[in-house]
């Protein structure tokens, strides 16, 4: 029975052959979602490939790359009270997706979903998915699942209200992290988010991926979201915290000039937390070390 109650948005980048098997799996789902794809300036003929393999599906074409900020334009053209989140190497499991519409049905303050997630051939638990099973978070009665401030964006449901209403993933230049501001601006918004180990999604990881460049940007953007987000003191400690692990080679010093440079941005997007949300992020961060 066809869900209209959830939107699937998926963002790709040169990878035609993986986005269109991927979006004929979606499309086979048992709730039929209307799919969005969003091709973030792609070379390879993605467009032309969607389309060919299901032209029911609504392809925007970017002319350039928008990074994780892609799935922010997916979601501002979804007409459903839901987005599913995905990649072009993930496939959610029949039936999580109407799961996940119950649940945000159920309970008008959650906006986030985090999927149980399974990777490859042998569905073996994604060491996030333990992370957030084992959430320090104090449990919110009445809700479901597993409070959390992380999840992984391209496996996530989440109340496209919500999440249009803090500005969606901000970043605009390349993935790896981008969940950090989400969560944390949901949260001081006042909204809940949870991980729901009967909503599953698959990640078979796509051979095409560029581990160097993703290594780089995720050192960037921790020192950018720690910049962004914290105050003062706050801040400084923050950003030790990210040093004290960063990779001590060209990689690392790449994420960090990227960071440096990525001053403007800063200023532009810095946003305070509340006391309870950084209280919230100290307790998951010792809980991690």
């Amino acid at each position: 029975m066809v869900d209209d109650r959830v939107n699937a948005v998926m963002i790709t980048r040169n990878r035609a052959a993986d986005a269109a098997e991927s979006v004929a799996a979606l499309r086979d789902l048992p709730e039929r979602p209307h799919v969005i794809v969003v091709d973030n300036g792609s070379t390879d003929g993605t467009t032309a490939a969607v389309h060919a393999r299901r032209p029911d599906v609504r392809v925007i074409t970017l002319d350039h790359n928008r990074g994780s900020a892609g799935r922010t334009v997916g979601a501002r053209a979804a007409t459903s009270p839901y987005v599913a989140f995905c990649d072009d190497d993930t496939a959610w499991r029949p039936g999580a997706l109407r799961r996940a519409a119950d649940l945000l049905d159920a309970h008008p303050t959650l906006a986030v979903v985090a999927a149980h997630v399974r990777v490859g051939d042998d569905g073996r638990d994604d060491p996030v998915s333990g992370a957030m099973a084992g959430s320090p978070l104090p449990r919110v009665p009445g809700l479901p699942g597993v409070p959390v401030l992380g999840f992984l964006a391209g496996m996530s449901i989440v109340r496209r209200d919500a999440y249009l209403s803090v500005g969606g993933f901000v970043l605009r230049d390349g993935v790896g992290g981008e969940e950090a501001w989400l969560a944390a601006d949901l949260a001081a918004a006042g909204w809940h988010l949870a991980y729901v180990p009967d909503v599953v999604a698959h990640h078979r990881p796509s051979t095409r991926r560029d581990s160097v460049r993703r290594r780089r940007g995720d050192l960037r953007n921790a020192l950018l979201f720690a910049w962004s987000r914290h105050r003062g003191a706050e801040a400084v400690d923050a950003t030790a915290r990210v040093l004290r692990t960063a990779p001590r080679d060209l990689d690392g010093l790449v994420g960090l000039v990227g960071a440096l440079r990525s001053a403007g941005w800063v200023r532009r997007h810095r946003r305070p937390l509340p006391e309870d949300v950084v209280s919230s992020l100290h307790l998951l961060q010792a809980t991690a070390t």
